[in-house]
């Protein structure tokens, strides 16, 4: 399909009706105080501040958000451009397309509450959006850094690269927004690439997206692990996380909102009973320290218990603050954010986190693009 492409600026119009001020719709979670005993122990930051940028360890922020300026277009800057194309299931040979039949769920196994039983999920296609930002910036020919986000297209993404590239705060690099290929939780599509706990997604993005990014936005992207990034919400963040985990040769900087790391794995797999609880529970405790450099966040609000299994498996609060004392653990460089006054996916806080959270994650890298 063509490869259409607009200014960053003008790719904006796509976010009419959307404000960043506005939170998740979330339900009635109880608030989690980040003092409880056996959480990590964490540095206040007066509200509406974030943790310094060259700053690792552990953050609680709020109640009070502002909006980062970085989420404001500057028509007096150098503005990249945004391309959308489309990939279909019938061209994929990672995924060819589930879907779960509407208004179904699974149910847990009798036998063992930590697995998922999904009778009404089958094959079925997809469309998704792949979101393409190419700064001004970039010379042409080079190989650039780039950042992958789940759940696209974002671009709120893309306007605080444009801008955190023209401050010289981040490399010029290219983002690449790629849209989920539907539904949610267990037997979905989205489900299924996202929770998945395997090098599959990484292998998919590697194979089948990138090599298109490439061609219809004539760009080149560098092979170079330290110069590639994943983010994403939710599921998506956990993804990010699995992506890196699974393909160290390929991801090296990963930043996540709300991550699930918690048990959503469907089907099961032995060598993770537990899904993306298994980061905290067993894999980074029992593996040598990774080269990955991590930014998280999860807010007080965040979800618990979020379907019908009673596993114990399922508290994204929990999950986050484990995380943290692992990393710590086995030395990792980096930076949780614990937020204050804020539910799952929190858009103020992406708000106002997002551009300085971007600009530590890609510490250490060259801002300058190779000649």
């Amino acid at each position: 399909m063509n490869t259409p492409s607009l200014s960053i600026i003008a790719a904006l119009g796509l976010m009419a009706g959307t404000s960043l001020a506005l939170a998740a719709a979330n339900g009635p979670y109880p608030i989690r105080d980040p003092n409880t005993p056996g959480y990590v122990s964490a540095r206040v930051i007066p509200a509406p501040g974030n943790p310094p940028v060259e700053a690792e360890g552990n953050f609680i922020i709020g109640p009070d958000y502002v909006q980062a300026p970085e989420y404001s277009a500057n028509n007096n800057e150098p503005q990249g451009t945004m391309y959308d194309f489309i990939m279909g299931s019938a061209d994929s040979k990672f995924y060819p397309g589930i879907v779960r039949e509407a208004n179904t769920f699974g149910t847990p196994d009798p036998a063992d509450p930590a697995k998922m039983v999904v009778t009404t999920s089958h094959l079925g296609p997809y469309m998704r959006h792949v979101g393409v930002f190419v700064p001004k910036q970039y010379i042409p020919g080079t190989a650039a850094p780039f950042i992958v986000g789940a759940d696209g297209i974002d671009t709120g993404m893309f306007l605080v690269m444009n801008n955190l590239i023209a401050e010289h705060k981040i490399p010029v690099m290219i983002g690449i927004s790629i849209q989920n290929g539907g539904g949610d939780a267990q037997g979905s599509e989205r489900g299924l690439e996202y929770d998945t706990m395997s090098g599959h997604y990484a292998e998919f993005v590697e194979q089948e997206v990138l090599p298109e990014v490439e061609k219809r936005c004539n760009v080149k992207l560098t092979k170079d692990p330290d110069g590639r990034a994943t983010t994403g919400t939710s599921s998506g963040g956990s993804c990010a996380l699995i992506m890196a985990w699974y393909h160290p040769e390929l991801y090296h900087r990963v930043l996540t909102f709300s991550g699930t790391y918690v048990n959503q794995q469907w089907p099961s797999n032995a060598a993770t009973p537990h899904g993306a609880w298994e980061f905290h529970e067993h894999l980074i405790p029992q593996n040598p320290a990774k080269p990955i450099r991590i930014w998280l966040e999860v807010s007080d609000g965040d979800l618990l218990n979020h379907n019908t299994m009673k596993d114990n498996l399922h508290d994204w609060v929990l999950a986050n603050e484990n995380m943290a004392k692992v990393l710590a653990a086995k030395g990792y460089h980096y930076q949780f954010v614990f937020a204050k006054n804020a539910v799952h996916g929190d858009a103020r806080v992406k708000g106002q986190t997002f551009s300085e959270a971007l600009e530590w994650l890609w510490k250490g890298y060259p801002l300058e693009p190779a000649k």
